[in-house]
């Protein structure tokens, strides 16, 4: 992995570190994220601080991006969770979202997923 790569990955985990707390475990230590982080359980306030902070300083633009592949039952319709959907079943289709997938499309320049 070259120099340039690594500068960069560590540049967009020390930002989501700072925008995102750790999560918990079992003893209450919070447990810093790291590039294999799902970020699906993150506070949505802060979730939404990091991503606008990851499009100003790596100026990667994440407007195409289908969030509903990250986060499905948030974007199912609102009278489908109600009445049809369980969310169990919808969530089952959801992908994981990680620091890494932010840290390698910051190096491309552009979001490489979904």
């Amino acid at each position: 992995m070259d120099l340039f790569l690594m500068t960069i990955q560590d540049e967009v985990l020390a930002m989501f570190r700072e925008e995102i707390p750790g999560y918990l475990d079992k003893h209450r230590k919070e447990i810093p994220l790291e590039f294999d982080s799902d970020l699906f359980d993150s506070p949505g306030d802060d979730f939404e601080d990091a991503i606008n902070k990851y499009q100003e300083i790596f100026k990667v633009d994440l407007s195409a991006v289908d969030w509903a592949c990250y986060f499905p039952w948030e974007n199912t319709p609102l009278f489908t969770r109600w009445f049809k959907a369980k969310r169990v079943e919808v969530e089952k289709t959801r992908k994981p979202l990680t620091v890494e997938m932010f840290a390698e499309s910051a190096a491309a320049g552009r979001w490489l997923y979904d």
